[in-house]
């Protein structure tokens, strides 16, 4: 081969190399795009899923109760425990000096002797555990019995110390208590729905990029109802679990705007009763917070409001515009009767199976 045909060979294999280089130049910048373009599809599924939880906690706030309290048990429960003082890690160290040569048992009373401290600083430890335990247990079974006794400020002391209703701050709601009577407490909540509520509707193209718009103000009044309403039960919930009353009063202030001045203003929405007998048997997980509080005495409008796209302002209900809420009990001369005559019916039923009654006087 001359060498004209030797450079033209080697500038074709130099060619052929440079369209590979190019071609994998071009897979690499392709390959690229694409991964920019999965990752902004990723971040815009991301970012509509963030908005749909956030929307989906809003409107499940019920959903959630904290713990039922038996504050009879309680005042029954009996003190924890005194902890015992065991040998587990002395024993221990002596089975494995066991194990050794007689020669070597004898460097081990150290290890014996560490061993057994250790056992005695879990003892102490756990001393200074049952003291805390035992000073839980007293303040517990001496609220119990002022809780028992229906003292208000046992009611408030549990109210907040005990009740779970963190989450409703985390949303931007702050709540107020007044306990009128053993059977009776009242809420005031403040629902800020303002900063609750996302203003901006989050979802996903055909093309699955992300589409960011402007609430409705019709959608956002209605998301802003149904927070409010879940909240009543929530709190009403938490409530009855935490103390032996029979009803709870809530009501809910929402933020609007004064049609006169154009200011942004807070005023009570929703006044609702919620009884204990009243909310036997309601499904949560799958009940509508606004409809569901067709079931209460309430006071508050917001099929109109609906219409209007604004809250309409109502005159709270009053503990003086609620049906009776103390339990009626019987006295101890009665209870007493009653007693005595259900053990005299139990005794008529037992003695009608036991072959050895005697016959029935005439």
């Amino acid at each position: 081969m001359g060498w004209q045909a030797t450079q033209r060979a080697m500038q074709a294999a130099e060619r052929r190399q440079q369209r590979e280089e190019q071609k994998r130049q071009r897979e690499l910048v392709r390959q690229t795009k694409e991964q920019a373009k999965l990752s902004a599809i990723e971040q815009a599924r991301l970012e509509v899923s963030t908005y749909e939880n956030r929307i989906e906690i809003l409107r499940s706030v019920h959903r959630e109760q904290g713990q039922v309290w038996d504050w009879t048990g309680v005042a029954a429960s009996l003190p924890p425990p005194i902890p015992q003082k065991h040998c587990y890690h002395e024993l221990r160290a002596r089975q494995r000096a066991c194990l050794l040569a007689p020669e070597r048992q004898a460097s081990c009373e150290s290890v014996i002797a560490e061993a057994s401290l250790q056992d005695e600083q879990d003892y102490q430890q756990a001393l200074q555990d049952h003291a805390a335990e035992i000073a839980e247990w007293d303040r517990l079974k001496a609220l119990s019995r002022r809780i028992l006794a229906g003292d208000p400020k046992a009611y408030t002391e549990a109210l907040v110390e005990l009740s779970p209703l963190g989450e409703l701050s985390e949303l931007g709601s702050t709540l107020y208590f007044v306990v009128h009577e053993a059977q009776l407490l009242e809420c005031v909540l403040k629902v800020n729905g303002i900063q609750a509520i996302p203003t901006e509707v989050k979802s996903l193209t055909s093309t699955e990029k992300l589409s960011i718009k402007p609430m409705p103000r019709a959608r956002f009044h209605e998301l802003y109802q149904e927070h409010i309403c879940s909240c009543i039960l929530r709190v009403a919930r938490e409530v009855l679990a935490l103390l032996p009353a029979n009803a709870v009063l809530i009501t809910a202030s929402a933020d609007s705007t004064d049609p006169t001045t154009g200011h942004g203003i807070e005023q009570p929405v929703l006044s609702a009763v919620i009884a204990r007998a009243s909310m036997i048997g309601l499904d949560y997980e799958r009940l509508d917070p606004s409809d569901a509080m067709e079931n209460f005495l309430h006071r508050g409008d917001f099929r109109a409001s609906r219409k209007v796209g604004a809250f309409s302002p109502i005159v709270p209900l009053k503990p003086e515009d609620i049906p009776c809420t103390t339990s009626q009990t019987a006295d101890h001369g009665e209870l007493l009767a009653q007693v005595r005559r259900m053990r005299e019916d139990l005794l008529a039923e037992i003695a009608k199976f036991s072959p050895c009654s005697p016959a029935p006087a005439t």
